[in-house]
């Protein structure tokens, strides 16, 4: 009797090697969301979105009622020569949303793109505090 270490990796190459559709489109059409980072300067909020091989045509940036969202899609690459053999990439659409705190200046956001990262910039004001308001007694 010979004895074979279990290997889970084995397994799932086994399970994607008999059922060839459940490893390609299928799996890397289901719905992804990019990672993000977010950070705080005393200026600033700003946000990192990873989104390789996303063009910048196909990402859109919106604010509405303090919340802002990136929507996009990464397409998938239907035309290949040859024999797909593992597609393990997420594509499709995804859409991540942001509740902004109230000491953001909405009209002042930028975004810009480069080698796979967006990166949003959302610059703070200052919020304004309570007005004293003088009561007068008769």
């Amino acid at each position: 009797m010979n004895l074979v270490n279990w290997s889970p990796f084995r397994e799932f190459d086994d399970l994607f090697s008999r059922f060839p559709t459940l490893a390609s489109e299928n799996l890397a059409r289901s719905a992804w969301l990019p990672p993000v980072d977010i950070s705080e300067t005393e200026d600033a909020y700003q946000i990192e979105i990873e989104i390789p091989a996303v063009a910048g045509d196909d990402v859109s940036v919106s604010v509405k009622d303090g919340v802002l969202s990136v929507t996009g899609e990464r397409k998938f690459e239907k035309e290949i020569e040859g024999k797909r053999h593992r597609v393990e990439r997420r594509f499709g659409k995804f859409t991540r949303s942001f509740r902004l705190p109230e000491n953001v200046d909405e009209e002042s956001i930028s975004a810009t793109s480069e080698a796979g990262l967006l990166r949003l910039v959302i610059s703070k004001r200052e919020v304004e505090g309570p007005r004293m308001i003088e009561v007068k007694v008769h």
